[in-house]
């Protein structure tokens, strides 16, 4: 690897990734559908969970790749030769951009199916296609995205929000909450939990020999000694202080201004971030169009694209994807280093 990038020529054979094709109003279709048409390691099998009728619908509309065999039970990835549709829905009709009941229900379908195939085997990691939280709440679903549902479904109690990029990988410590809520929300524990995952992530899934680890401070200039804050005194410095206790490459925390182009220019390998804006801000200005979200800590391998349904451009034949084929990728490599016995 160099700079957090992989090549597709790994050991590994006959690894069959599963594709949820995300809110069938969305982009997912789409996208999933380009995903199909791209050439792939002839050891790469792809299985898209979704609607295969819908699937060709769009796939005639907006002239994308149509050669692709339906199946219909779990059963024939055994004997998959070819990329193919797992047809888990029979939609009556979609609009675009317009999620309904139907479009909702099916949606969260593909994600538990993709889960139990991948526990049981058949699958040997998933990727996500988008989702939205408007559909979730439509199908009846209290998750507010697919890692919390992701992690309910496979009963993970310790997990984590992560970005990969070539350039920038980052793990959050907190996620979706307000920005008043983060310092009451930090702890020692919940900073060493990300940090222990993001470290199993770097040497397990990607072959990092000697990762290093860079906590980004909560306050300006990392509080100047105590002139902007309290919270890198009491918990930041120790939160760090026992992680290298544990074993951990964890060092810092550095002024976030300067940390990201610091870990950019190669001196750190991830970057753990306290809140949300404080990592996506510079992952996205890097990688707005190839991030990769993936979800540490569960049993399985999961990778995902690192954008929303797009509703306002959903049938317009123009979304990229760049975010998908990278998440695809990534999943290849985290599922044929772990063939390999790197876990």
């Amino acid at each position: 690897m160099t700079n957090g990038s992989f090549t597709m020529s790994e050991p590994g054979k006959n690894l069959k990734i599963g594709i949820t094709m995300g809110c069938p109003a969305g982009v997912g279709p789409e996208i999933v559908l380009k995903a199909l048409g791209k050439t792939w390691p002839e050891d790469i099998k792809l299985v898209v969970l979704g609607d295969a009728s819908w699937l060709k619908t769009v796939a005639q509309q907006l002239g994308l790749f149509q050669d692709w065999p339906i199946i219909s039970q779990p059963r024939e990835l055994d004997e998959l030769t070819q990329h193919a549709v797992l047809n888990l829905s029979e939609l009556s009709q979609v609009h675009w951009g317009q999620p309904d009941l139907e479009t909702a229900k099916a949606m969260v379908g593909y994600i538990k199916e993709g889960v139990r195939l991948c526990q049981e085997g058949l699958l040997h990691a998933l990727v996500t296609a988008p989702i939205s939280k408007t559909a979730l709440k439509l199908a009846g679903e209290p998750y507010p995205g697919h890692t919390e549902m992701l992690a309910d479904l496979t009963g993970t109690k310790e997990f984590a929000m992560a970005f990969w990029g070539e350039k920038l990988k980052i793990v959050l410590v907190t996620i979706h909450v307000a920005l008043k809520e983060v310092p009451h929300l930090l702890s020692q524990e919940e900073i060493l939990k990300a940090a222990r995952l993001a470290y199993q992530f770097l040497k397990n899934d990607l072959g990092l020999k000697a990762p290093r680890l860079a906590l980004a401070a909560l306050n300006p200039h990392a509080s100047e000694g105590g002139l902007f804050g309290q919270e890198e005194e009491k918990i930041l410095i120790p939160a760090v202080k026992a992680a290298q206790e544990e074993g951990l490459p964890l060092f810092g925390p550095y002024p976030s201004d300067s940390l990201f182009f610091r870990a950019v220019k190669g001196e750190f390998d991830l970057v753990v971030s306290l809140y949300h804006d404080q990592g996506l801000i510079p992952f996205k200005l890097l990688h707005f169009e190839d991030g990769v979200n993936l979800t540490l800590g569960l049993p399985i391998i999961r990778t995902s694209v690192d954008h929303g349904t797009a509703y306002d451009i959903a049938g317009k034949g123009v979304a990229n994807p760049q975010s998908l084929f990278k998440a695809i990728e990534l999943a290849i490599h985290m599922a044929k280093n772990r063939m390999a016995g790197n876990t």
